[in-house]
């Protein structure tokens, strides 16, 4: 190993640039701290994203290999970002809420995990959230929607995909709203409004996505604090009593290892990283890694099972317009979760805006048409096409879980591996969701349906926060049990899954972390 590089000390030092890391450093600066990121990944500015596919590809995980297990693999490449703004630069901007039931599963269902928190915690940073990244939505329309401020926005347009699925949903007596995003429906706060082309996932450079480039990064660094990018953070330090923090060590491009130290290190890497950090921080004090005597570090790893339904119509469907994320929203079935041979609450994510080719691809919707067939399908698919999308809730299991391979990457350090399975009921709520949705298309007159296999969405767990140190690894502000000022952000410290895009409640958290470390400091 090379000499260690030793650093400057920082008051606060945070690892990962993305959503919650972003937020935590705005605030942080704006309270007089002395703050320094580092992030794993390259720069990225907004001047460097182009709406394309291959674009948008290299916003997701270029790090280390992470080793994929079970029936239900997690797709780490996919949900997972690297470089400047983190996952957040390439995700959809489907903000909503947890509900209330999210909440109580082992108490009320005698499943998986509470949340030492409820929805009562959480719905002013949720309502400050959005006032400050801008929300667009109708929130009367979203009848399932807990208690809590309007949206500062009206809701985005509805085109003509979105328009012609609504029915179905209409002929079964099933509601649907405009689906909240944090993309601009109008100018918000110096930031443009969307132009509906669909290219989300490519970073938006136009800024009327709220990413971590154009909300909190901006305020952090002009509060001066300090990033360091192609930094991969490899352990945690702590003093001679095993309680603090006392920095980091990371790696350079360059293979050059560097330790850095602070008051106060907040863990905000991706929920893979976390863990795989935390794991590899072994030492006489925390022999089977830091913050880990209860042994659930890694453990409660969860994803969304999603599945596509899909249809051609004989309307124009115009499927390249909108937002990547949808058009419109269903939460019916979302209240009920104990559904016998089912388990858990799902929503549908309706008419997402959709390119000819890759992940939600129209040919790619198709992969049993190719050669000569295809060009036919395609012509007709590119005006006629339409698709939504199931998110299921995954059920909390401790054997779903984090730990090290004896595989290393570039610098030595032992890769992540992960291992996740959906149980039988978990299946089963997947199974009979997407019936229903296919039920839907018939009713808006598809001539033709068919569905995509189940795929993990979104990355939970792994760092799980709750009341007794035994049963978790962080409390309800993130601050890890086994130490004084070391604190996790992320979606990693969710207890359960809900079935929501997780990004609005990474937000809503962070800002519940930076202001009780703030006080604490």
């Amino acid at each position: 190993m090379e000499s260690i590089s030793l650093e400057d000390k920082f008051d606060v030092l945070i690892v990962g640039s993305g959503a919650a890391g972003s937020l935590i450093a705005a605030r942080a600066v704006q309270a007089g701290k002395t703050v320094l990121i580092l992030e794993a990944g390259p720069e990225r500015k907004l001047s460097d994203l182009e709406s394309s596919q291959i674009s948008a590809r290299k916003l997701k995980w270029g790090g280390a290999d992470v080793e994929e297990s079970g029936n239900h693999k997690i797709g780490n490449s996919f949900n997972s970002g690297y470089g400047t703004g983190g996952s957040a630069l390439h995700h959809y901007a489907v903000w909503l809420r947890l509900h209330e039931n999210d909440f109580n599963l082992a108490s009320e269902h005698g499943v998986g995990l509470d949340w030492p928190i409820n929805y009562k915690d959480l719905m002013p940073y949720y309502d400050r959230i959005q006032a400050e990244a801008g929300i667009s939505g109708d929130a009367e329309a979203e009848k399932w929607r807990p208690e809590g401020d309007a949206y500062p926005m009206p809701a985005l347009p509805v085109f003509a995909q979105g328009q012609v699925i609504k029915k179905g949903f209409n002929k079964l007596g099933m509601a649907v709203s405009p689906l909240p995003l944090a993309i601009n429906s109008q100018p918000y706060k110096g930031r443009s409004s969307c132009l509906y082309d669909g290219w989300c996932d490519a970073g938006c450079p136009i800024g009327a996505l709220a990413n971590p480039l154009v909300t909190y990064l901006p305020q952090a660094v002009a509060g001066g604090a300090s990033i360091r990018h192609n930094s991969t953070v490899s352990r945690v330090l702590h003093d001679a009593s095993g309680r603090k923090a006392t920095g980091v060590e990371y790696f350079d491009a360059e293979g050059a290892v560097h330790q850095v130290l602070a008051e106060q290190v907040v863990l905000s890497a991706f929920a893979v990283q976390n863990a795989r950090i935390l794991l590899n921080s072994k030492s006489a004090k925390h022999p089977a890694g830091m913050a880990n005597s209860s042994d659930k570090v890694g453990r409660y790893l969860m994803t969304h099972p999603a599945q596509l339904v899909l249809g051609l119509f004989d309307q124009q469907t115009d499927c390249h317009l909108g937002a990547t994320g949808g058009q419109l929203l269903c939460q019916d079935d979302y209240a009920n979760k104990d559904k016998g041979d089912a388990f858990g609450s799902y929503q549908w994510l309706i008419a997402n805006a959709t390119k000819p080719n890759d992940l939600l691809g129209i040919a790619s919707g198709r992969a049993d048409i190719y050669g000569a067939a295809l060009d036919p399908f395609m012509l007709k698919a590119a005006k006629h096409f339409g698709q939504m999308n199931f998110v299921g809730e995954d059920t909390p299991l401790a054997d779903n879980r984090i730990t090290l391979s004896e595989r290393k990457d570039q610098f030595g350090l032992p890769l992540a591996a992960t291992h996740h399975s959906i149980n039988d009921r978990t299946r089963a709520l997947v199974t009979e969701g997407v019936k229903k949705g296919v039920e839907v298309f018939k009713a808006a007159g598809a001539t033709e349906t068919w569905t995509g296999p189940t795929v993990a969405m979104h990355l939970m767990g792994g760092t799980v926060m709750g009341t007794d140190a035994k049963e978790s690894v962080c409390d309800q502000y993130g601050r890890c049990h086994d130490m004084d000022n070391l604190y996790i952000a992320g979606p990693g410290v969710f207890p359960s899954s809900g079935a929501v895009n997780p990004t609005f409640t990474v937000h809503a958290l962070a800002l519940r972390t930076v202001e009780k470390m703030l006080a604490a400091s």
